[in-house]
């Protein structure tokens, strides 16, 4: 097994976000396409198109001074090669990681574990009992579940979104 490759993760500033958005179309672009061809044009044109085309905006939105969420980046002497967001409630003691992604060349290499862990890490430190993510449960997030599973979240539950044409 490689040596996973040693990162510097620090808070994100504006100046990243042409990286960011850059690293998140290429990383999400196979879901999104996979999300197509499950749902077929006609479903995915309604039901789903939209939220797809907003996550550039909602990372946007992470940027801004008016958010709960923390957005990180790690980066090593090449750059910036990852990103994970995560917020913290404290009034139920739960920790969520949000929108996060490595660039797909670089998966497997460790990268997204380090994330995880400095996020895990930064909400036992602020007084989290439980962290949570979502992911799905497509063909197209089978490398973002073994991620989490690395990263030791293993506890489930399993759910379906159903779609029809009305």
């Amino acid at each position: 097994m490689a040596e996973a490759v040693q990162l510097k993760i620090r808070r994100a500033v504006a100046e990243d976000h042409g990286t960011l958005e850059a690293l998140r179309a290429e990383a999400f672009g196979p879901v999104f396409e996979s999300f197509r061809r499950l749902l077929g044009e006609e479903i995915y044109e309604w039901a789903q198109r939209r939220e797809d085309e907003g996550q550039g905006a909602y990372l946007a939105s992470l940027f801004s001074g008016n958010t709960t969420w923390e957005l990180f980046v790690a980066e090593n002497e090449d750059g910036i090669l990852g990103f994970v967001s995560w917020k913290l409630d404290q009034s139920t003691g739960v920790g969520e990681i949000g929108l996060n992604a490595v660039w797909p060349s670089l998966a497997g290499q460790g990268i997204g574990t380090q994330m995880y862990d400095f996020a895990l890490t930064a909400m036992k430190s602020a007084g989290m009992k439980v962290a949570v993510v979502s992911t799905g449960g497509d063909a197209s997030h089978v490398p973002a579940r073994r991620a989490y599973e690395k990263a030791g979240f293993d506890v489930s539950i399993p759910s379906v979104w159903m779609c029809r044409t009305l």
